[in-house]
């Protein structure tokens, strides 16, 4: 691949690579970080990396970096200070639909999670997906279904939708 290619790359895939990352780790700040790694990372091997395969390299290397991301945040959970006594939170009563599927989507266990926002948010296909994840074909569609079924089953009833926590 050459500048031009990597240039290229960045103006397809940028917009999808943030929307990939913000969906699993609901954090701008986070994706945004995650979408530069994989930049660099793909810019560190240009050379070496074929233009027709930059998609499915940034895709993976997206993935990991989030694999990364959220083990790091798990390492300094405890670390985080609580809110004092007297802040004020604030919640929505009635949440946009959107809101709900996203709350809905992080109670999925992350294989299925990923599967599914690649497959459905991206369009990829289970190949891809499976390049992407370092799963099978088979193992792809098994999480993709499940990940569906689990949804379908948390959504269909407003009794569930109420008993969402932010």
């Amino acid at each position: 691949m050459d500048r031009s290619q990597y240039n290229q790359c960045v103006e397809q895939y940028a917009d999808r690579l943030f929307r990939f990352a913000f969906s699993s780790l609901r954090n701008r700040e986070q994706a945004e970080d995650v979408v530069q790694e994989s930049f660099a990372r793909v810019w560190e091997k240009v050379k070496t990396i074929d233009f027709a395969k930059a998609k499915s390299y940034l895709f993976t290397t997206a993935h990991h970096a989030m694999i990364d991301e959220v083990r790091h945040q798990q390492r300094f959970a405890n670390v985080e200070e609580p809110l004092p006594a007297n802040a004020k939170t604030t919640q929505n009563a009635y949440p946009d639909v959107n809101e709900i599927l996203q709350k809905a989507l992080t109670l999925l266990p992350e294989a299925q999670r990923t599967a599914v926002m690649l497959r459905d948010y991206e369009g990829y296909s289970y190949q891809e997906i499976g390049d992407i994840t370092g799963m099978s074909e088979a193992q792809v569609k098994i999480n993709i279904f499940r990940a569906r079924t689990a949804l379908k089953n948390r959504l269909k009833s407003i009794d569930n939708l109420i008993d969402i926590e932010p």
